[in-house]
């Protein structure tokens, strides 16, 4: 009986996409892939009403996806959402995928996809040896706070103390979205960049979402922030209206196209926001070495610069 190695993910999203995308790349999984995918994005829809009702119900379809007999088939649970007035919703559970054949990998192992709601605190408890999640999450959680910025995703594991955690960041996969400066074009300066030298001499409001509180502290440097204070939006606005109504912020941006809706200007890409693996060092055995091997490798287009990370 071989070894199965447990690797805890997000439930639902695009980092448990990324997840995805990257082992359909790495094994001959794209069809398991593009199934967990297809129905997460259906199950979405209807959540949020964009696809007709008229079927059976949510505990039903949980039954109909979850009846497996297979363990390599995926199984799915029910996530009530915390947000006011969200029903609840079929998200990610587990599913197995043997590592028959595969290079550098012991014979008959196997690894556990495990969905779970915040993978970096499983790690960080030593659940798991081995997880992906959010950059941000890291930099919300562990990363000490210091006058100089933070700018780069491979210097989050020097900003990690070692007596608060074990988990590093070993990599990124590429699914890279920005939390981008923005302003007005009354707020942003008339000649020169809408920067970080230009928070250095700011003084005034700076619109942010409560929880990237920490980061944005981490990314812009503390003494950056000198003669800035943060206002937050208020329950249900959209962000990049309040970002507008403030007259200066940072928010995650894609294309940019919503906050330009709203007549903002778009300035520096202060830090990527990108799904990461990670790993609980004390908790990496030979096996899970070679797993993580698999999962990480230099085909990987990521603003992460940590590629032949390994814990020593």
């Amino acid at each position: 009986m071989g070894e199965t190695i447990p690797i805890a993910v997000p439930r639902k999203g695009r980092p448990l996409e990324s997840v995805l995308d990257r082992l359909a790349r790495r094994l001959d999984v794209a069809d398991l892939a593009d199934d967990i995918t297809s129905t997460l994005r259906h199950e979405k829809a209807l959540t949020k009403g964009t696809v007709d009702p008229a079927e059976s119900h949510v505990y039903h379809r949980l039954a109909d996806y979850s009846t497996v007999d297979d363990p390599t088939e995926p199984e799915y649970t029910l996530l009530r959402d915390d947000r006011a007035g969200k029903p609840r919703r079929i998200v990610f559970d587990s599913v197995r995928i043997p590592l028959e054949g595969v290079d550098g990998v012991p014979d008959d192992t196997t690894i556990q996809l495990v969905g779970r709601e915040e993978p970096f605190r499983a790690l960080r408890t030593h659940e798991f040896a081995l997880g992906f999640d959010s950059a941000d999450l890291v930099l919300e959680e562990v990363v000490g706070l210091r006058p100089e910025p933070l700018d780069r995703i491979d210097d989050i594991n020097a900003r990690i103390d070692p007596s608060d955690t074990d988990v590093r960041v070993v990599t990124g996969l590429g699914d890279t979205v920005y939390h981008t400066l923005m302003a007005t074009p009354d707020v942003a300066p008339s000649s020169g960049s809408l920067d970080r030298a230009f928070l250095e001499s700011y003084e005034g409001p700076l619109c942010i979402e409560p929880r990237y509180e920490r980061l944005v502290q981490a990314v812009l440097g503390t003494q950056t922030l000198d003669g800035i204070h943060f206002e937050y939006p208020e329950e249900g606005r959209e962000e990049e209206a309040a970002i507008a109504d403030t007259g200066l912020g940072v928010y995650l941006t894609v294309t940019g196209s919503t906050a330009r809706d709203h007549g903002l200007l778009l300035g520096e890409q202060l830090f990527p926001s990108e799904t990461v693996l990670l790993e609980s060092s004390p908790e990496v055995s030979e096996t899970v070495g070679a797993v993580r091997s698999l999962l990480n490798g230099v085909d990987l287009e990521t603003e992460l610069a940590v590629e032949n990370y390994s814990s020593q």
